[in-house]
């Protein structure tokens, strides 16, 4: 199995790198002998696509709800409306 080449993102160090199980996410967790900062070597992103905006905002314009582009989506309504929200601040500028 490949070993991922752990690096400290505090101190930089490649030695000195303990596992420590696994974060909420599922995640390796890591901790460094040397400062004592946990930390994961592969965080998870949590974004979605620019697809997936774009997609959501055009929905809206069409005419959609933000409840119903957030159920066709799997997504939160709360998001949507963020996103409208940003759109138009961005146009206005």
């Amino acid at each position: 199995m490949d070993e991922l080449i752990k690096i400290c993102p505090r101190c930089g160090a490649a030695e000195g790198q303990q596992n420590r199980g696994r974060n909420r996410s599922g995640t390796q967790a890591c901790k460094c002998a040397i400062c004592g900062r946990r930390y994961t070597p592969e965080p998870m992103a949590h974004a979605y696509a620019d697809e997936v905006r774009q997609s959501a905002i055009e929905m809206f314009c069409a005419g959609a709800s933000g409840r119903k582009i957030g159920r066709v989506l799997n997504m939160s309504k709360a998001n949507v409306y963020n996103w409208i929200k940003k759109t138009s601040r961005d146009s206005e500028k």
